[in-house]
């Protein structure tokens, strides 16, 4: 069917019109006008929403459509098409469920800014979920949702926020700077196989009240002297930390004064 020339703006179909025909079509007016259509199904709005060259009205209008616009994989669809508006795919990121937003998080066509609410979402509601849906986002999830699960009570967890790959020495460190809930971290970073051996999350565990002495002096010695300087300048240690690494900088300093 061919429709008046002119603005894309909402059309009302005529009821004997297939939408099943009219979702291929290219005309502007015409996608619109299937959008808004209240015969509009599931199928045949998901099969409309996987065309990238969908109008920014397109997607507004079903976003609109009450026949269909509160299905869980319309909702999501409509969420993940690179085209839609920021006013319409935010709000609608409210009602998203906890690996819908994991989702949205990662797929690589949703804008950054939108990927970022989706996220923000996923992060404050994980208070809510239960224990093996924060350990399958652990696992799964983008970077800075696993980098939430660092702090959680359960080490299973934690474990595998730190496998992720997604995970970055970056994460790790704004981790151990909370101010508070990084016992647990701290004991699973000091032995674990691969984060352990950094140099920047060294430098953090050194600053880390709740690091283990006997780990203060081993990273001690692996690290140069001037970043003990830095640690000594800019945290907060107690005095028996704070005298073993002045230790360790004099012994470094006697070291390198002998003669050879």
């Amino acid at each position: 069917m061919n429709l008046p020339p002119g603005r894309t703006q909402k059309k009302t179909l005529p009821a004997e019109v297939s939408l099943e025909q009219l979702i291929h079509e290219r005309a502007a007016d015409v996608l619109i006008a299937v959008a808004s259509d209240s015969r509009l199904t599931e199928d045949l709005a998901l099969a409309l929403l996987n065309r990238r060259d969908l109008p920014r009205e397109a997607l507004e209008e079903m976003n609109r459509n009450g026949s269909v616009s509160k299905m869980r994989k319309v909702r999501l669809a409509v969420v993940m098409h690179p085209r839609t508006p920021r006013h319409v795919s935010v709000p609608v990121i409210r009602h998203l469920h906890a690996f819908e937003l994991m989702q949205v998080g990662l797929f690589p066509a949703v804008p950054a800014d939108v990927k970022r609410a989706a996220e923000e979402t996923l992060i404050g509601r994980l208070g809510t979920i239960s224990s093996g849906e924060r350990f399958a986002l652990a696992k799964q999830s983008s970077g800075r949702v696993a980098a939430a699960l660092l702090l959680d009570k359960e080490e299973r967890i934690m474990q595998a926020a730190l496998a992720n790959p997604q995970m970055t020495e970056a994460h790790i460190v704004n981790a151990l700077r909370a101010e508070e809930g990084t016992e647990l971290l701290v004991a699973v970073l000091c032995r674990h196989e691969k984060w352990s051996r950094r140099n920047d999350i060294k430098t953090t565990l050194l600053a880390n009240e709740n690091t283990p002495l006997a780990r203060v002096l081993q990273f001690a010695n692996e690290l140069p002297v001037k970043v003990l300087k830095e640690v000594l300048v800019n945290s907060r240690l107690s005095e028996n930390v704070k005298n073993s690494l002045l230790a360790a900088i004099e012994e470094r300093r006697q070291i390198r004064g002998r003669p050879q």
